[in-house]
């Protein structure tokens, strides 16, 4: 069985990475991520990675602080999981590199495009680090612009929720699960899936999303062979 695509942006959310216990990092889900990263590079295809910091900080929850202070900060957090990553995945052999869109060379390299398309090439896996570099930006207009940076042909957005769902399914019992979106059904609908100014980016550049959750088994490998898990939005 061949793989669906040959270049993807792996989106992993920050809530996700901190499993059961809501904050910080989960030992386990950092290994897990790793070996299917590591089946997805030996099947040949190419992956960059985007990973959120809301298990530590999360800037639109904080009321009293200055917006673009509070996004900062929620940048270095993706910083802090984007090393722990590296960490876990060339624990197992997978050689990585971390770029960032804020400067931090004793700890990364700074983000520059054809660099990382190069890294990619060689099968070394990208993770995208601090954002976009500015605040008002989240990480999933991160993941709609370095995908459309690096001919991506697709957003894995791997959640602490199985799909998309017309209310929270952790909540409403009976709310709704949606197999296929398009686009323009996030923006409408207002999902939120991911923030409108990330659905548009995707719209403009023809890249579908898919949704699934990231602790089911094999979910990421699943995914790349094009199995009809989660939401695939189009």
């Amino acid at each position: 069985m061949e793989p669906k695509y040959s270049r993807i942006l792996l989106k992993i959310s920050g809530e996700a990475l901190a499993g059961e216990k809501r904050f910080g990092l989960d030992e386990e889900m950092l290994q897990m991520v790793a070996l299917q990263v590591k089946g997805v590079l030996e099947m040949g295809v190419q992956v960059s990675v985007v990973v959120g910091g809301g298990n530590f900080w999360r800037g639109k929850t904080s009321n009293s602080m200055d917006r673009a202070t509070a996004d900062y900060m929620g940048m270095l957090a993706t910083v802090i999981n984007s090393l722990a990553l590296q960490d876990a995945f060339e624990r197992n052999g997978i050689p990585t590199r971390v770029q960032t869109a804020i400067e931090m060379r004793e700890v990364a390299e700074p983000y520059i495009r054809r660099k990382a398309m190069s890294h990619l090439r060689k099968n070394m896996v990208v993770i995208f680090g601090a954002g976009t570099g500015n605040p008002f930006f989240s990480t999933d207009t991160t993941a709609a612009l370095r995908a459309a940076e690096i001919d991506a042909e697709v957003i894995l957005l791997a959640k602490n929720v199985d799909a998309v769902y017309d209310d929270d399914p952790k909540i409403n019992p009976n709310a709704k699960k949606f197999d296929t979106l398009t686009h323009m059904d996030l923006l409408n609908k207002g999902l939120g899936v991911m923030d409108s100014t990330a659905a548009s980016l995707c719209m403009e550049n023809k890249i579908p999303i898919h949704v699934f959750g990231l602790n089911e088994k094999d979910s990421v490998l699943r995914a790349v062979f094009g199995e009809k898990i989660g939401t695939l939005i189009k």
